[in-house]
């Protein structure tokens, strides 16, 4: 055999060889790997996850684990596992599912209507890695209270409801700074200085139109009845709002999950710095979490001079208001005879 037929069996075998290896990597690299149905999977990778735990979590979703093994291992992933949430395509290749690990994406953390600080770090704790426990402790941090001139019972002010993108494994601290931050943005000069034209501070209207948000659903009537709430305050007339009853009732029993759907005299006569009918002024802490509508509400009430109001009966799901304690006994007998018909033809 001859030097020529030589080399050229040894380049033959050289390509052949090469050939194989190039499409034993196209195989490991570049095919599809995954095996789920959907347009996509989360995958989360709690914090101090080791590579032996990530294997587990992307274990369901990947096709051949042999090859994720393999180029995990090549890219250095193991010494380099990232935490929070991840999102796998499908037909997605190792290649790109190992990228894919390495690229948290934000998840849209939503609460509102909520009715305790327990209440807020539960939905919380139901959306980012961290758990309502750490996040109590993070809302109650007596540093954060005081740099923030709040208390226990008006840290809730400092949260305002909405919808917000954060990373999964963002910290108790964070998240909570955080909102803080949107909160101080949200008190600009100009709602600022309205507060300080009707005489309260930020956290009192904050209070207020928890009250407002919890007496009407409306949001068109919420300036009209917050309004009446402003009058009384202006005559040093009790609030006398039932919405405070209740939550005391609720917090001096610790049952929040009661539904209190009419007020009777064992409610008016709870003894808590909540109830307004016992103690004159705004209670210490918002009852409820309002949101921006109520707080706004608050800020531009409808000018009237009207300080009862009551249910309709005609128009249902609004009040009628009154300026003389005659004509709002008049409106509650009209409401309290078509509830009692209402219960009894149930």
């Amino acid at each position: 055999m001859t030097f020529k037929k030589i080399l050229l069996y040894f380049v033959l075998l050289v390509l052949v060889v090469g050939a194989y290896l190039g499409f034993r990597v196209y195989q490991i690299v570049f095919t599809p790997n995954t095996q789920f149905s959907t347009s996509k999977v989360a995958v989360y990778v709690p914090t101090g996850a080791t590579f032996e735990e990530v294997q587990e979590l992307v274990a369901p979703y990947v096709l051949d684990m042999d090859k994720f093994l393999k180029l995990a291992t090549r890219r250095g992933y193991p010494s380099d596992v990232k935490a929070g949430k991840f999102e796998l395509l499908k037909n997605m290749n190792t290649n790109e599912i190992v990228s894919a690990l390495r690229r948290p994406v934000a998840v849209r953390v939503t609460f509102n209507n909520q009715e305790r600080l327990e209440n807020l770090a539960g939905r919380i704790g139901s959306q980012l890695e961290a758990d309502s426990i750490s996040l109590m402790a993070a809302f109650k941090d007596p540093v954060f209270l005081k740099e923030n001139d709040v208390m226990e019972a008006t840290v809730f002010t400092l949260f305002l409801p909405n919808t917000f993108e954060f990373y999964w494994n963002t910290s108790a601290t964070k998240f909570r700074d955080q909102l803080a931050k949107e909160y101080y943005r949200f008190w600009n000069d100009e709602r600022k200085a309205k507060a300080e034209g009707l005489g309260l501070t930020p956290t009192e209207v904050s209070i207020l139109a928890s009250i407002v948000q919890k007496e009407t659903s409306k949001v068109d009537e919420r300036p009209k009845v917050a309004q009446v709430y402003l009058n009384r305050l202006k005559i040093g007339m009790a609030l006398q709002a039932d919405p405070t009853v209740i939550y005391a009732y609720k917090l001096v029993s610790n049952d929040f999950n009661q539904v209190i759907k009419r007020v009777y005299y064992k409610h008016l006569e709870v003894v808590s710095p909540y109830n307004t009918y016992k103690n004159s002024g705004l209670p210490p802490g918002p009852i409820f979490m309002p949101d921006v509508s109520s707080i706004d509400a608050v800020l531009n009430p409808e000018p009237h001079d009207f300080i009862y109001f009551c249910a309709s009966v005609t128009r249902l799901g609004y009040h009628e208001f009154a300026t003389t304690l005659e004509q709002h006994n008049v409106n509650a007998r009209k409401y309290s005879a078509w509830l009692n018909a209402q219960t009894s033809g149930n």
